[in-house]
């Protein structure tokens, strides 16, 4: 297991979650919630502008989002602007499992499609991946917004992000924060 890399600023390292041809629209609202818990730092969406936050129950307001035409200039903002590694999920032969928490500093996690999983241009856009390794064999693979889950836990365990506060059976919710810029806009 690797020590997070602190910034020269002594910052915890920043995730963001690069969402690109997701089939079941619906999941966007899953996969804000589980953003939201495990503090990434922006959601980065490409393609299409519409999404649906049903099932983010409110906390699709505590992680931005930024849209981008094309993956190209998405992983070119997320590698100039915010030092990211781009790391697929998806299960190939040079896949780290998720759990040696192969991570080195600022990372951007690329999801695949439900069904088909990254593309042949996702693959090539990625620094490297990591897989969720499975132990039962019911099934080939996880959904996308589990799949996110558990690698986001990981990396923000790696990164050192502190705990939230809760009190009885439930994390304490912030209030919404203060928009200062158009939803979806990359600064």
């Amino acid at each position: 297991m690797q020590e997070p890399k602190s910034s020269t600023s002594g910052r915890c390292p920043e995730c963001f979650v690069i969402v690109h041809n997701v089939a079941k629209k619906h999941n966007i609202g899953t996969l804000a919630r589980s953003c939201t818990a495990f503090n990434v730092a922006q959601i980065c969406l490409v393609g299409s502008r519409h999404y649906n936050t049903f099932g983010s129950h409110g906390s699709a307001a505590h992680v931005p989002l930024a849209y981008f035409v094309t993956l190209d200039e998405c992983c070119a903002w997320l590698h100039t602007h915010k030092g990211c590694e781009i790391i697929g999920v998806e299960i190939t032969d040079a896949a780290h499992a998720v759990n040696t928490h192969p991570f080195h500093g600022n990372t951007a996690f690329m999801l695949g499609n439900e069904g088909t999983g990254l593309s042949e241009h996702q693959l090539k856009l990625c620094d490297s991946f990591v897989y969720i390794p499975q132990h039962g064999q019911g099934t080939a693979s996880l959904n996308v917004t589990v799949a996110a889950s558990i690698i986001l836990h990981h990396f923000a365990v790696w990164a050192g992000y502190q705990e939230c506060s809760r009190h009885g059976a439930k994390y304490d919710v912030a209030p919404p924060p203060q928009r200062t810029a158009a939803r979806g806009s990359s600064e």
